[in-house]
């Protein structure tokens, strides 16, 4: 069985972004674990099992009062070769 996965055979992506995008609603990090958890979930042993086929990386410097925020996140495209059925409902 030839087990190699080819960008031509990505019928369906699934953007999941782990840390803090939004300045006004930070993320606790409880949140950013469920996030990695949700990451880990596409990425392991279930079937079919999703291959990283690219990544956001982004940041923020924001000034606030006195002090500077830092804002950093990281967006993982997961690919498949078809939508799995267990992102059906979501």
């Amino acid at each position: 069985m030839d087990d190699t996965f080819d960008l031509t055979d990505v019928g369906y992506i699934k953007r999941i972004t782990v840390g803090n995008t939004d300045p006004t609603n930070l993320k606790d990090e409880s949140v950013i674990e469920r996030q990695m958890a949700e990451l880990n979930f596409c990425l392991e042993k279930d079937f079919p099992r999703g291959k990283i086929v690219g990544q956001e990386k982004n940041f923020q410097i924001l000034r606030i009062g006195e002090h500077q925020v830092v804002l950093q996140s990281i967006t993982y495209h997961i690919g498949y070769k078809r939508r799995p059925a267990r992102f059906e409902n979501r």
